[in-house]
């Protein structure tokens, strides 16, 4: 299964806006995308709840994967998405 180990960028974390914008985006993916921290468990991307108990917060490295055919593409959108400033300060 591919993974994607990327740093946390917002300054917030992976709460309230970020964690909607990321969630938006993995649910509009062809394949379903997950995503932890070190030594926990993953959560469903696509998960707005499941992004905020996650506690992902700027500077940590998150885990993403998915798996199936367009695997690859989803975790490159959505890696890109987790390393960039979304809370728009």
């Amino acid at each position: 299964m591919p993974e994607r180990h990327v740093t946390v960028a917002s300054k917030v974390g992976l709460h309230a806006r970020p964690a909607a914008m990321l969630a938006k985006a993995a649910a509009a993916q062809s394949v379903k995308v997950t995503i932890r921290k070190q030594e926990t468990e993953p959560v469903e991307a696509a998960s707005i709840l499941g992004l905020m108990t996650l506690g992902a917060a700027h500077g940590d490295e998150v885990v993403l994967a998915a798996d199936g055919e367009g695997a690859e593409d989803a975790l490159d959108h959505i890696a890109e998405l987790v390393g960039s400033e979304l809370d728009g300060s």
